[in-house]
């Protein structure tokens, strides 16, 4: 899925380089445009899919690797400092920004960490964007009480330190095909810092969570119900705290936690081509 994708280099603010996605669309396709924010572990070569169902619906689609990820600076799974991934999305929307028409929206859509970070992101900066996609977003993690106790301690003792995420391939999707394609690849890996660990565990409550119930960017929050990567208890609180005219919160029984990916995708895709469209000044109405 990325041997077509030449992606671009930028210097971020902080010195760190990152590797640049862009599915194009002309100015007179275009009805609006898209930032991709990936997961844990992967990279956004793996969104080629989503992207071209969005390119269909007129929406142009950018994207990035994170640090730490795919062909992006950084240990694989690292952090230099607790904000990067925060900063660099907020760098990206301004770049983003700059590339859009007069009035053009733009949709932020993140997927698993990346959901927490565009949620974040959202958060500290309610009119980033016209409007939010999560996907299985990272709101609450799974963790035993070893886990727990690791996250209390290295953070101070051994921010870099790496160690394995323990997500298990075969929970992404039910489709097969996706699952070998990912252990296959040579950019996906299962590296988290404690730093990186740290920063996922305190975000979706502290910075997210804490904010439900005053939210008010218009957001479409998408789940499956069958996830065992992310703790779907955690988008349950969001939706429930959240003001329903603001948030569109629909959870799908026995997906796994890539709901695009997954075999039965047909009314997940249908939910977003819908929201998207009912969007005050969204792409059904430019």
């Amino acid at each position: 899925m990325t041997a077509d994708l030449q992606p671009a280099t930028r210097r971020m603010r902080d010195g760190a380089h990152l590797a640049l996605y862009g599915w194009p669309l002309a100015a007179a396709q275009r009805r609006a445009s898209v930032l991709l924010v990936h997961g844990l572990g992967e990279h956004m070569g793996r969104y080629t899919t989503l992207a071209q169902r969005l390119n269909a619906w007129g929406l142009a689609v950018h994207g990035y690797d994170h640090y730490g990820h795919g062909r992006s600076d950084g240990p694989r799974g690292g952090l230099r400092r607790s904000g990067q991934l925060l900063d660099h999305l907020q760098e990206m929307l301004e770049l983003t920004r700059g590339q859009l028409a007069p009035d053009e929206p733009l949709v932020l859509l993140g997927h698993s960490m990346g959901g927490l970070v565009a949620a974040a992101q959202v958060a500290r900066q309610p009119d980033a964007v016209q409007a939010l996609v999560l996907s299985a977003p990272a709101l609450a993690i799974r963790a035993n009480a070893l886990q727990r106790l690791l996250l209390a301690v290295l953070p101070r003792l051994a921010p870099g330190l790496r160690v394995s995420n323990g997500l298990d391939p075969d929970a992404l999707t039910h489709d097969h095909a996706i699952v070998a394609a990912y252990r296959a690849d040579p950019l996906c890996h299962d590296r988290i810092s404690a730093r990186l660990a740290h920063f996922l565990a305190n975000a979706g409550q502290q910075q997210v969570l804490a904010c439900a119930a005053q939210w008010r960017t218009p957001t479409l929050l998408l789940w499956g119900e069958g996830d065992t990567l992310i703790d779907p208890a955690g988008c349950r609180r969001f939706a429930a705290a959240a003001p329903p005219a603001v948030v569109t919160a629909e959870g799908f029984a026995g997906l796994y936690h890539e709901i695009f990916n997954e075999l039965a995708c047909t009314p997940v895709f249908a939910a977003l081509q819908q929201w998207l469209e009912r969007l005050p000044g969204g792409p059904a109405q430019i």
